[in-house]
């Protein structure tokens, strides 16, 4: 998440008062039926400081008139948009400003008037969803008193308004909308401490400032999700396991609750559920690796022993074998979260590795243990699996278990490359629907032409350009597919393309598939030259390799790679092309 401690007001206001950042700043649209202004400056506050962090103005519509804003934002698409339904807006009866008495006949109509503006919001978040992301918080507050009856027992308006919330949330994220989960706002922001009776009488804005802002931020990571962690590496004693192994032996350790031990099962089953969507989980354990390989084959493991991997079972530094992990799955430590019970070994791999997220797996304390199984779940999970998650594991399997690359040359031998049987697919239409190929841009570094980052909309507007291009391209051989791993994209005029992005996952090293999408680009657009707008990042070293083995020294941007330069300097390419046929 972008920042998980709540903001005070002050801090917010700062924020927003700061010189805003470089770059082109966008507007946010905040839809509410309330008196918006604090939740508008949470909102840019936490805009301002996401990962996609550039300046943002966060404008907003009429009080008391959520549906025709939402119809005007139709009409002309924001950027984005945060868009926050509460109980009023649904009928003015169902709040505290509205004088009109709450009889029992009137709960019918309530009800019937409820239901229709369900019907109608719908409709239009869906319609603006289709032109720009929209984040949609469902009531957060408390039904007034109105149905007749008490407190504790759910009276017949409360639960047909409690089912009508739930189908309005679940039709807007089938229709595409990103929905605030009311659990999750449940936990950060108590019911209890959201609404201010004051405000709401006498300014119309019905929320506590403790609930503005966890609801601002909320939406605010809706709307730039941070990237995921892509790697959870774990201890086995009194982390996925109680018991230490060498001292209990295999059918020792527990996870059960038979044993009064499930937290290490519930850790289990996260640890699973996560590596079927893509996350990758190692296992660095000081223990002897036989015995671990016998605990791994017990039928009541809860995690499939097949999704970790690699294990490293030694009894060597917990550094050296994290060192060696990182090393296997070629991604860098700032991604991946480290989990051992022991404060020494944590402070260990800290040491080493200052840049990863290090946690402590608290063994004593099951409350504390759940607080960290559901982190781990909020750092690296993600809103949508694509193919190249569901097979990222098995390709890293595949190379490290061929006896591979973890300490490869940085140059795959000719012969090597050429039985390889390479395929490349090639995918040259701008695509904005495409999540896998913004997912590459906002998260890839090392081969990175210049570390520009974009929000949805920012993509959305860049590929709607005329004379925008976007070439995705894809990568099989005969040890298995790695799925879309390039991405360029930027704009052709006066048929000379300039490349404004361009990606290539780590995976794709050392296969020449950076060749294959440059020959593929002088190909398309017939040209002499292409234009790169480079620029030095911290770790974008292997970009600048590249363009210097075709250039010489790198000058300013933008970089110009001539036809002939490329021909001269490209290396033997064995890849079989394909791309696909666009009607």
């Amino acid at each position: 998440m972008p920042r998980s401690q709540p903001l005070k007001y002050a801090e917010a206001v700062e924020i927003v008062n700061r010189p805003p950042p470089d770059g082109s700043g966008r507007e946010v649209l905040l839809a509410c039926g309330s008196t918006p202004h604090v939740l508008a400056v949470y909102l840019r506050a936490h805009l301002l400081i996401s990962p996609a962090a550039r300046a943002v103005s966060v404008a907003t519509g009429l009080y008391g008139d959520l549906a025709g804003t939402l119809a005007a934002a139709v009409e002309r698409p924001p950027e984005a948009a945060a868009v926050v339904v509460e109980w009023s807006d649904l009928d003015p009866r169902l709040g505290i400003r509205h004088a009109a008495g709450w009889v029992p006949e009137t709960m019918p109509d309530i009800g019937r008037t409820a239901a229709s503006a369900c019907e109608t919001l719908r409709a239009l978040v869906g319609k603006l969803a289709r032109a720009c992301p929209v984040a949609l918080a469902c009531p957060t507050l408390p039904l007034p008193p109105a149905d007749v009856g008490v407190a504790w027992q759910a009276g017949g308006l409360a639960a047909r308004l409690a089912q009508l919330s739930a189908d309005f949330a679940a039709g807007a994220r089938d229709a595409g909308v990103r929905v605030a989960a009311q659990q999750y706002l449940d936990r950060v922001s108590p019911l209890a401490a959201r609404f201010d009776v004051k405000s709401e009488l006498s300014t119309g804005l019905p929320y506590s400032r403790a609930h503005a802002e966890r609801l601002a931020f909320v939406l605010a990571s809706l709307l730039d999700p941070p990237p995921p962690l892509k790697g959870v590496i774990t201890d086995l004693d009194d982390t996925l396991w109680s018991g230490i192994l060498g001292e209990v032996g295999v059918e020792g350790v527990t996870w059960s609750q038979e044993h009064h031990t499930q937290i290490h099962g519930l850790y289990q089953m996260v640890l699973g559920a996560l590596a079927a969507s893509g996350t990758l989980i190692g296992v660095a354990s000081k223990n002897d690796p036989a015995l671990v390989e016998a605990v791994l084959r017990r039928p009541d493991l809860l995690v499939p022993p097949d999704r970790l991997y690699p294990v490293r079972a030694n009894w060597g530094a917990k550094s050296e074998s994290v060192r060696a992990i990182l090393r296997l799955w070629n991604i860098g430590a700032e991604a991946v979260m480290f989990v051992d019970d022991s404060g020494l070994e944590i402070a260990e791999v800290q040491a080493a590795f200052p840049e990863m997220h290090c946690r402590r797996f608290p063994v004593a304390n099951a409350a504390q243990a759940y607080e960290l199984i559901e982190e781990i779940r909020d750092r690296c999970g993600k809103p949508a699996v694509t193919e190249e998650d569901r097979i990222r594991l098995d390709s890293i399997r595949r190379r490290g278990e061929s006896g591979g690359e973890e300490d490869a040359p940085a140059i795959m031998p000719e012969g090597f490359l050429r039985a390889a049987e390479p395929c490349i697919v090639f995918h040259l239409a701008p695509d904005p629907n495409d999540i896998r190929a913004l997912e590459l841009v906002n998260k890839t570094n090392q081969f990175n032409l210049n570390g520009r980052r974009y929000t949805e909309a920012d993509w959305r507007r860049a590929l709607a350009r005329e004379g925008a291009f976007l070439l995705v391209a894809g990568y099989r051989d005969k040890f298995g597919p790695l799925g879309k791993i390039a991405v360029l994209s930027g704009i052709c005029r006066d048929g000379v393309p300039r490349v404004e992005t361009w990606v290539m996952s780590c995976r794709a090293f050392a296969r020449r598939i950076e060749h294959c999408c440059l020959e593929r680009l002088f190909a398309h657009f017939a040209a002499g030259r292409v234009e790169f707008d480079y620029a030095e990042t911290p770790r974008n070293g292997p970009t600048q390799d590249f363009l210097r083995a075709l250039v010489g020294e790198i000058p300013a941007a933008p970089v110009v790679v001539e036809r002939g330069q490329f021909a001269a300097a490209c290396p033997p390419l064995f890849h079989t092309i394909e791309e696909p046929t666009y009607v």
